[in-house]
């Protein structure tokens, strides 16, 4: 049993002080008591305020390998999200199983020391080069899963089902085709990872992710829930302005649109970027009770648009904020890039903030609610029964500093960065301590050895 004492922490009941966290050997909270004197909890680890962790709802670990490698324009004079991806494309022509572990335990290590507690990893890098299958046809998420072995992170594996190049089932083109499966070897691939996820650690979790409209035949789409009946759902949707154009042209309606006719999306899916709707599309798809997960610092990166966050929350939308792309891993960064987006566009301040609740601190709460749907993971609150996932504030940072409840949140947000967290906890592994992870080194010289070749090459 793991006793940590708090001056203060933010409980389902709101603020309280003097707060002991009991957890249990399987990494669960047993017991939140408020009002503990510090006299009366013995050897108990002290620290002056913890909050819940959130999970990392969308995650491509590979691409982090290519942070600051796509920022020069081609002999095109415009450069998108479409120019990106064949840069991307050229990566994977060379990039190996050993490589791809090595650079999932460094993101999961950010992860962690930016205060998540959880990877939720959209995994659509299957095969070899060419698309030829390994002998083991979860190579790949096996590499996942053991980085996570390492980093002590929570893990929530989605393998994604990606079957053609475009909507109209245009052949892959290299490194695309490292992505594809028909229908029947995804269910085995699926298989493969659920088996992995069950021989991991007791919280990991998993689900399925078709990628996108484009890349899955919409019959398949629309069999989803039935053929995978357990875990979230993930998929890519109304990301682009090209990719809207393309669905409406082979289906005959908007991304969205199509799907609330033909799916009927419940609590269960999670919809990645949603950065090109309208206003109906997204209070009706809000209404569904499906997540938006959002991320902001790779979708301003790509340039995919801006959320449409006042009118989601408005009528009780949830969300959940990811990483994506891992160009930068940072928590507060990408609360606070989604509200300065509302901003810019609307020429507004605070625009997510409630009578209730400020803005950090409603972002907070819906990224910790939305996230645990998103991770199928129980957690999101410093609650008996709950995943002891929770992160510490340095109280003697100077933006910290003589600050209480809300108001610390919100400097997190709008004047933080990962600096500010001392000590991460993921389901009562305590992997982040005094804002290092814990085998820092040894992840850290991993990842160069295998960045270094790839790097040259691209």
């Amino acid at each position: 049993m793991q006793k940590i004492w708090a001056e203060r922490a933010l409980t389902p009941d709101g603020w309280q002080t003097n707060v002991l966290i009991d957890v249990d050997q399987d990494g669960r909270i047993k017991q939140v008591t408020p009002d503990s004197p510090l006299d009366g909890v013995g050897d108990a680890e002290k620290y002056s305020c913890i909050l819940a962790a959130p999970a990392n709802a969308h995650s491509h670990s590979f691409q982090r390998a290519m942070a600051g490698l796509t920022e020069q324009r081609g002999a095109s004079k415009s450069d998108s999200f479409w120019s990106w991806r064949r840069l991307m494309f050229r990566f994977l022509e060379e990039i190996t199983p050993e490589q791809v572990q090595a650079i999932a335990a460094y993101v999961q290590m950010e992860m962690l020391e930016a205060g998540y507690a959880t990877n939720v990893e959209f995994h659509y890098l299957h095969h070899a080069q060419g698309g030829q299958p390994y002998g083991q046809l979860g190579e790949m998420a096996m590499r996942i899963t053991e980085a996570a072995k390492q980093t002590g992170i929570g893990l929530s594996l989605l393998p994604v089902h990606y079957q053609y190049g475009g909507l109209n089932k245009r052949v892959p083109v290299s490194g695309q085709d490292r992505f594809c499966n028909d229908l029947d070897r995804f269910r085995t691939l699926a298989s493969d990872c659920a088996g992995l996820v069950r021989n991991g650690a007791s919280d990991w979790s998993s689900g399925v992710a078709p990628h996108s409209m484009r890349a899955v035949a919409p019959s398949d789409l629309k069999q989803m829930a039935t053929l995978f009946p357990n875990g979230p759902i993930h998929m890519h949707l109304a990301e682009q302005i090209p990719e809207v154009e393309e669905v409406v042209s082979e289906l005959g309606a908007r991304p969205v649109e199509w799907v609330l006719d033909q799916i009927g999306p419940d609590a269960r899916w999670h919809f990645i970027h949603l950065t090109q709707m309208l206003p109906h599309e997204t209070e009706q798809l809000a209404k569904t009770g499906a997540t938006a997960v959002l991320c902001p610092i790779t979708e301003s990166s790509l340039g995919d648009g801006i959320f449409d966050g006042p009118r989601w929350f408005d009528v009780g939308g949830r969300v959940a904020i990811g990483s994506d792309s891992n160009i930068r891993i940072s928590l507060c960064e990408e609360l606070r890039t989604l509200d300065y987006s509302q901003r810019l566009r609307d020429n507004s301040r605070a625009a997510l903030a409630t009578s209730e609740f400020s803005t950090g601190r409603r972002l907070y709460d819906a990224v910790l609610q939305g996230g645990a749907a998103s991770a199928g993971r129980q957690t999101g609150a410093l609650k008996a029964g709950f995943w002891a996932d929770m992160l510490a504030f340095d109280m003697k940072h100077a933006d910290l500093c003589g600050l209480h409840q809300d108001k610390l949140i919100d400097s997190f947000v709008f004047t933080g960065d990962n600096r500010m967290i001392t000590d991460v906890w993921s389901a009562g592994r305590h992997m982040v301590s005094s804002g290092r992870h814990i085998h820092k080194d040894e992840i850290t010289n991993e990842y160069l050895r295998a960045v270094k070749g790839l790097r040259e090459e691209f």
